[in-house]
C-alpha cells in the first residue's frame, strides 16, 4: 500500500498564498505545510512510497521533492494533471489510476487531520471492504460539507454536498483507503464521471460506483479535530489544529 495525495488544485480563495503555491503547500505551522502534515502521517503508519498528483504551480512541489523525501524517508512520485486549472478533481484522481493498483490511502491536499485517521482506516480493513471512507459523524453539518448517507448493512448510499444536512450520517473528510482490487472499477467510474461533466468531484465517482452496486464502506473517525482548508477562515482553524499534532 502507498500514499496518494491530490495536490493539483489552485485554491483561489487562499490568495495571496496561492498566487505562487498550490494549496497543499500553504504553511499551517511555521514552515510546515498541509502536504508536510500528510506525508508525516503516511510515514508514521509505515508507508514508504507516496504518489502526489500535481497541477497548479506544480513547479513548487517539484522543487521541494528531494527535501520532502529526505525529511520523511519517503519515495515520492509526482503525477502531472494537465487539466488542473480547467477540470475538477474526478479527473485529478483518475490521473492517479495506475497508483491505485498498489492499494492506496488517499488524502486530499487541503485536509489537516491527525494520523489517527489513517490508523482508523487501517484498523477497519479485513472484512472484504474494498473502499473505506473516513467519516466524521460528530461534526454539525451545513451546506458546504461533503455529506454521506450510510446504510448499516449496505454501506454508502449517497455522497454529495447537495443534500439536506439532516439526512446525512456524517461528513466525508477527504481521506480514503482504497484496496488495489478496487482500482479498475474506480478508474472506470471516475472516467464516466468526468466525461459526463468535468466539473464533478471524485466523490461523484464514488456515487457512480454505489449506483452500480459496488459497496463503499465507512470508518467513523470519532471526535477528532480536522479541517478542510478552502478559505482564510479555514486556514486560521487549520493553524490552530496543526500546532497540536
Amino acid at each position: 500500500m502507498i500514499g496518494l495525495v491530490l495536490a493539483a488544485g489552485a485554491g483561489r480563495r487562499l490568495r495571496p498564498y496561492t498566487d505562487t503555491l498550490p494549496k497543499a503547500l500553504v504553511p499551517v505551522d511555521g514552515d510546515t505545510t498541509i502536504l508536510d502534515l500528510t506525508l508525516a502521517n503516511f510515514a508514521e503508519i509505515g508507508l514508504t512510497e507516496v504518489a502526489i498528483i500535481v497541477g497548479y504551480r506544480k513547479e513548487a512541489v517539484y522543487a521541494r521533492k528531494e527535501a520532502l523525501e529526505a525529511k520523511y524517508g519517503l519515495s515520492l512520485t509526482l503525477i502531472d494533471n494537465d487539466k488542473a486549472e480547467e477540470w475538477n478533481n474526478a479527473y485529478s484522481l483518475w490521473c492517479g489510476r495506475d497508483a491505485l493498483k498498489d492499494g492506496v490511502i488517499l488524502a486530499n491536499g487541503d485536509t489537516v487531520h491527525p494520523v489517527s485517521v489513517e490508523k482508523t482506516l487501517l484498523a477497519a480493513r479485513g472484512n472484504g471492504q474494498k473502499i473505506i471512507l473516513a467519516l466524521d459523524t460528530v461534526k454539525q453539518l451545513a451546506d458546504e460539507e461533503m455529506k454521506v448517507v450510510v446504510d448499516p448493512d449496505k454501506g454508502v448510499q449517497k455522497i454529495t454536498k447537495l443534500m439536506d444536512p439532516a439526512e446525512a450520517t456524517g461528513e466525508y473528510i477527504g481521506v480514503t483507503l482504497i484496496e488495489g482490487e478496487a482500482a479498475a472499477d474506480l478508474a472506470d467510474a471516475l472516467k464516466v464521471t468526468f466525461e459526463r461533466d468535468p466539473d464533478l468531484y471524485y466523490e461523484d465517482g464514488y456515487q457512480e460506483l454505489v449506483n452500480r452496486g459496488f459497496k463503499v464502506d465507512v470508518a467513523p473517525i470519532g471526535d477528532v479535530k480536522w479541517v478542510e482548508i478552502d478559505n482564510h477562515d479555514d486556514l486560521a482553524k487549520g493553524r490552530e489544529i496543526a500546532c497540536q499534532y
